[in-house]
């Protein structure tokens, strides 16, 4: 545990990875360079950090938890953090595996925490309350799982970039489905809720945005237009379209879910 904290409104974030918004109003975001987990406040633009107490936790990814507090992925570590937004104190939770490599992590519609382990196979929930750890193994071998969302249907989404498939578990009864995206080498990265309410990815190997109806299970694809596009991570935009970045063309891209119908705009600085 940590309450060690220094405070910057200009400097002080150094290899910043992931991000998210606390339910203080505050933005969080996960700094692996530098071991610590920092805040910033959209008010005054004024940055806080809190050192990680394990060495080299390589933090990666970042969540609001239902409990108030914030949690985040100790990739290098192998270990699940918390954060309270209060006191800014860290608590840190073992994962049984050995080398799971925790990466991806989002609050469920269970109120538990979950997280993929792309080194070990598997798909993590945590406990708020106990600080439990329960772990499913994936049925596809090197699945390595990578992004994990919570879907319409309130089951927990994730994408398996090393088996090029689409994953959900049941958060009742920990049963894991997999579904296989038609076109070899996806490489299916990240994954978000869509307000038509399917499941929306993108495929880095491919460069193509994915579809998948919690319904039927059914994977629709659409061409990004830029060659060599490599897109990455998907959110929902408060237009109600899903946005992705593209790392190797240096565009952002939009895809309206009504049409299909894809937008790209160019980074020129």
């Amino acid at each position: 545990m940590s309450q060690n904290a220094s405070t910057t409104k200009t400097g002080g974030i150094y290899r910043t990875i992931k991000i998210t918004t606390g339910l203080d109003n505050n933005m969080w975001f996960t700094e692996s360079g530098a071991n610590k987990i920092g805040k910033i406040s959209p008010q005054n633009g004024e940055v806080t950090e809190y050192v990680i107490p394990t060495p080299n936790a390589s933090a990666y990814a970042i969540a609001a938890g239902p409990d108030g507090n914030v949690w985040f992925t100790e990739s290098g570590a192998d270990k699940i953090g918390k954060i309270s937004p209060q006191s800014g104190e860290i608590t840190e939770y073992n994962i049984p595996t050995e080398n799971g490599a925790p990466d991806a992590i989002a609050a469920g519609p269970d109120n538990n925490i979950w997280f993929t382990e792309s080194g070990a196979n598997k798909i993590g929930k945590i406990s708020p309350q106990s600080g439990k750890i329960t772990e499913y193994n994936i049925p596809a071998g090197n699945a390595i799982p990578d992004a994990i969302a919570a879907g319409p249907d309130n089951n927990m989404w994730f994408t398996a970039s090393g088996a090029d498939k689409i994953g959900k578990i049941s958060p009742q009864s920990g049963v894991i489905t997999e579904y296989n995206i038609a076109t070899e080498n996806a490489v299916p990265d990240a994954i978000a809720a869509g307000p038509d309410n399917n499941m929306w990815f993108t495929e880095n190997g491919a460069d193509k945005i994915g579809k998948i109806s919690p319904q039927s299970g059914e994977i629709t694809e659409y061409n990004i237009p830029t060659e060599n596009a490599s897109p990455d991570a998907i959110v929902l935009g408060p237009d109600s379209n899903l946005w992705f970045t593209e790392n190797r063309s240096n565009k952002i891209g939009k895809m309206t879910p009504a049409t299909g119908v894809i937008t790209e705009v160019s980074n020129n600085s």
